[in-house]
């Protein structure tokens, strides 16, 4: 064993060959269209130095992160032709480092389009660049007056290769959600007036919406990582990533007595308590306290009393003792509890959880 393994307190397991299927997965779900990879926030918390080549490995060529610094350190791992774009577009005044870095700006309002036509003129030839036009999220890319002046102004249109124009869905994930079918249409208003243009806007979720949402660009990012697509349907991807904690103590606590900050925890009965080391700090959300759930050798244990910075409690009663020694290990993401239903007991969503990951994990790769 890694000497850097056996001291953690928690090993992430990140299974590059079920990331691989994923992605076989959803490019054939995509039809015709490309399949790009989104691997902003480290590929999902996963490592995005690793990720990266094994999507490569899997014929991807187009990758989004969302900062410029993340697809600054991503290049190195991703030699041409993988095309990375920046989602956030290029802080004022950092256009240039696109153009050493060989990375694609996402131009989100008409101030950075502005400037990415600005750099084409210093540099006498049109820079390739998607636009983005927000159909419905109000969050990033052009509102509809924003667009009638880009469309209106000719030397934008020169100055900058339109590789593609995008847009985001709000709602994918509930496919009966009418805002799916608003946005679409206003998207496809858009294209008509762009007829020759390539056009993206399927996310995971609405990679499953079928055809008419999939165009020619889709950009899955939870998916690849396992996270469902669909909610309420059955989760067609492998999971990609699985935790495991280690037992720090055990102890037996009797009746009326306390685990936990606030002491909110108060045993009924005699109890067997094992503390594991991983906490808040480490990405365990603190809102699972007294919901959460682990494994051991398959067998379900819950979360009782407050979770720490640095550990959980479990009531390990119903395990063997001999089980039960310093070091042995707690399944806290695994295939019978994968990151959806870690989710769920937080009260959040599978991004999150995979997103707040700690950096106090050993990180091992299989496959890939």
């Amino acid at each position: 064993m890694h000497p850097q393994k056996s001291h953690a307190g928690a090993v992430l397991t990140i299974d590059l060959n079920a990331l691989r299927a994923n992605y076989r997965l959803l490019r054939q779900q995509a039809g015709s269209a490309a399949c790009a990879a989104v691997l902003k926030a480290n590929a999902y918390g996963l490592g995005a130095d690793r990720v990266a080549p094994a999507l490569a490995a899997e014929g991807c060529r187009h990758f989004f992160v969302a900062h410029l610094d993340e697809a600054i350190a991503l290049r190195p791992h991703l030699p041409p032709p993988a095309e990375i774009f920046v989602l956030h577009g290029v802080p004022p005044g950092a256009e240039k480092e696109c153009i050493v870095h060989q990375l694609i700006p996402v131009l989100n309002s008409l101030q950075q389009i502005q400037a990415w036509h600005a750099l084409a003129l210093e540099m006498g030839q049109a820079l390739p660049a998607i636009v983005q036009v927000d159909t419905g999220m109000s969050r990033m890319g052009l509102s509809p007056v924003e667009v009638e002046a880009w469309l209106d102004n000719s030397a934008f249109m020169k100055s900058i290769q339109l590789l593609y124009v995008m847009s985001h869905l709000a709602c994918a994930e509930h496919q009966d959600h009418p805002m799916n079918g608003t946005q679409l249409a206003r998207f496809n208003a858009l294209r008509q007036r762009l007829p020759n243009v390539a056009a993206s806007l399927a996310n995971s979720s609405g990679i499953f919406l079928g055809p008419d949402f999939q165009f020619d660009l889709v950009r899955p990012g939870a998916a690849l990582y396992g996270i469902a697509p669909v909610a309420g349907a059955a989760n067609p991807l492998q999971p990609v990533a699985s935790l495991q904690g280690r037992i720090l103590q055990t102890r037996l606590i009797e009746r009326g007595d306390h685990v936990g900050y606030g002491s909110r925890y108060s045993a009924s009965e005699q109890r067997r308590i094992a503390t594991v080391s991983v906490g808040y700090a480490d990405g365990w959300l603190r809102s699972m306290s007294h919901r959460g759930v682990a494994f051991i050798d398959g067998v379900a244990v819950p979360m009782v009393g407050t979770i720490s910075m640095d550990s959980i409690t479990l009531d390990v009663s119903a395990i063997a003792a001999e089980r039960l020694y310093a070091g042995a290990a707690v399944d806290l993401i695994c295939a019978q509890h994968p990151v959806d239903a870690v989710a769920e007991l937080a009260g959040t969503i599978g991004y999150e959880v995979l997103t707040s990951l700690g950096n106090r994990y050993y990180r091992e790769y299989v496959g890939g």
